[in-house]
């Protein structure tokens, strides 16, 4: 069984198109068993309306919608925590990451427990090339997760990500991040908890109409890293956990 989750927050001009095209691919791979959870959250659009179409019309699409505002993060440990499947995948609700790449991803599953798409690999392929002033922030974003959480990943933000059950289950409890470092928060609580996850190449693509706003969330984004390395500090850590035992 496999379970993908998609956060959606105002993408009534996409997450059809990427409904179906999730649909056609793995209907045809995984005829046995699979879901999508789409979790829209604080949507001033039609994603919902639309998202509840497909609910309606294919058995294999669950979803369940907020009015607040959740964040990435938020939205996801929403979407994980109702997944029934083996494997459990999430993807942007742009598409930039094709059914045939998160396909890819799940076949290289087998002996670790997690696997993380990466545009910074070699064999990786970005179709539609990114700004200039995005590639910067990236890279930038990549070398302070490296320095301040000793992850050895080159891109901890691509939107494709596939884990065993077992590993979700034993740390979406410890998960609190409800921004963009959700994805950092994840892989540095994993391995933690000694969850071996690897990174693997992936052709991915800029989309048009995509959410994230460089002015704005990229400075949220590092300041959200400081604030997340500073809650996971051992002290902050003993003094949360102290009436635990």
């Amino acid at each position: 069984m496999i379970s993908i989750v998609i956060p959606t927050y105002n993408a009534e001009g996409m997450i059809g198109t990427t409904l179906e095209d999730y649909l056609s691919l793995f209907s045809k791979e995984y005829p046995q068993g699979f879901e999508i959870i789409v979790v829209p959250n604080g949507c001033t659009d039609r994603t919902s309306e639309i998202v509840n179409d497909y609910c309606n019309k294919f058995p294999q699409v669950r979803s369940e919608s907020f009015e607040e505002k959740l964040g990435k993060g938020g939205a996801l440990i929403k979407g994980l925590g109702m997944a029934y499947g083996d494997i459990v995948a999430f993807v942007d609700a742009d598409g930039a990451t094709s059914p045939k790449e998160l396909h890819k991803l799940i076949k290289q599953i087998e002996g670790v427990d997690g696997i993380i798409g990466s545009r910074w690999l070699p064999g990786s392929n970005i179709l539609a090339k990114q700004s200039l002033m995005r590639r910067i922030a990236s890279r930038g974003f990549n070398l302070l997760v490296r320095l301040l959480f000793g992850l050895p990943y080159n891109d901890t933000q691509c939107g494709a990500k596939v884990f065993k059950r077992h590993a979700i289950a034993q740390t979406i409890d410890d998960l609190e991040t409800p921004g963009f470092t959700f994805d950092v928060e994840l892989l540095y609580k994993a391995k933690k908890k000694g969850f071996v996850i690897k990174e693997a190449p992936i052709v991915w693509e800029d989309k048009l109409g995509s959410t994230l706003d460089l002015k704005k969330d990229i400075p949220n984004m590092f300041v959200a890293l400081i604030k997340l390395r500073l809650s996971n500090s051992p002290f902050k850590y003993a003094a949360k956990h102290r009436g635990r035992r």
